[in-house]
């Protein structure tokens, strides 16, 4: 009991006065009850600033300083361990000036390379942010790759400028951005269901203490839980939902269990409907209905 009483103070002190080192640590541990999306979200609401993997800034673990997260390279899935460590060593003689000059000097692969733009970490290349014009050097790379044996002997390849491009649409943006990353670095991926919810006239989770004892509905995102037995052998969970407000404890006693068990997966959001309780202090939702939620 002392030595967990000490761990506690100690993580506590390091929360409080070096929230950013703190929170860089936990998030490049990989470790902990909850996923690298919940300790982002942790990380947001503690007023600290998610800035997007880079690759001439980020490092392979997450960095913190003052009051600003960068995402490391090891949270780009897709990007192996042996691209992380060359990009790490070929920064190191040299910053990276240019789109053609990192896949030159770096070598990922055509997947990697994906991943790297969608994630961000490829921007500070791409004209006014367009990283639809990214993808275009992608694919001139790779037809290059396969029309060279054939045009090498006669002719030195013309220089190409980059075409006049529609950016992507936000929504589209994000979406890709969540995709390679597990989270978003500009908010909460609840945002990308705002025009639904806004219809749907959802209670916040930092709100839920409003409503004790009252039915609500809630928009949430399933980011753990755990399954038990009743004294009677039945089965029910206790699941925890998030939106870009807080954390919600919420319990699915065995008739609810049974009845949405099937729908319930991690890392995707859920419309909630229950009464709101409150026990010493906590406040719980015991849930009496589910629906996936939609976007759009």
């Amino acid at each position: 009991s002392a030595s967990y009483a000490r761990v506690s103070f100690q993580a506590a002190y390091l929360k409080v006065h070096h929230p950013a080192e703190f929170m860089a640590a936990v998030l490049s541990n990989q470790g902990g009850f909850y996923s690298t999306f919940a300790y982002v979200s942790e990380s947001r609401r503690m007023g600290l600033e998610i800035l997007p993997p880079d690759v001439n800034n980020s490092e392979v673990a997450w960095t913190g300083r003052d009051r600003t997260l960068r995402v490391g390279l090891l949270a780009v899935k897709g990007l192996s361990q042996t691209t992380r460590e060359r990009l790490i060593t070929r920064r190191r003689q040299k910053g990276f000036d240019s789109v053609d000059d990192f896949f030159d000097r770096v070598h990922p692969d055509e997947a990697e390379i994906r991943a790297l733009v969608h994630c961000g970490a490829l921007d500070a290349f791409a004209p006014e942010g367009n990283r639809a014009v990214l993808l275009w050097e992608l694919a001139r790379r790779v037809r290059r790759r396969s029309d060279r044996p054939r045009s090498r002997l006669l002719f030195a390849e013309p220089a190409q400028v980059s075409p006049i491009l529609p950016a992507e649409r936000p929504i589209d943006r994000l979406r890709r951005e969540f995709a390679v990353l597990g989270f978003l670095c500009s908010g909460h991926p609840m945002t990308l269901y705002a025009p639904r919810l806004q219809r749907l006239k959802t209670v916040k989770a930092a709100r839920l203490n409003r409503f004790v004892g009252q039915q609500v509905r809630l928009a949430g995102w399933l980011i753990t839980g755990k399954k038990i037995r009743t004294k009677h052998g039945e089965a029910m969970q206790f699941l925890t939902f998030e939106d870009e407000t807080g954390i919600v404890e919420t319990t699915f006693f065995p008739g609810a269990y049974r009845r949405f068990c099937h729908l319930l997966d991690h890392g995707r959001p859920y419309l909630l409907s229950g009464r709101v309780e409150q026990d010493w202090g906590a406040l719980t939702l015991t849930v009496e209905g589910v629906a996936p939620l939609p976007a759009g």
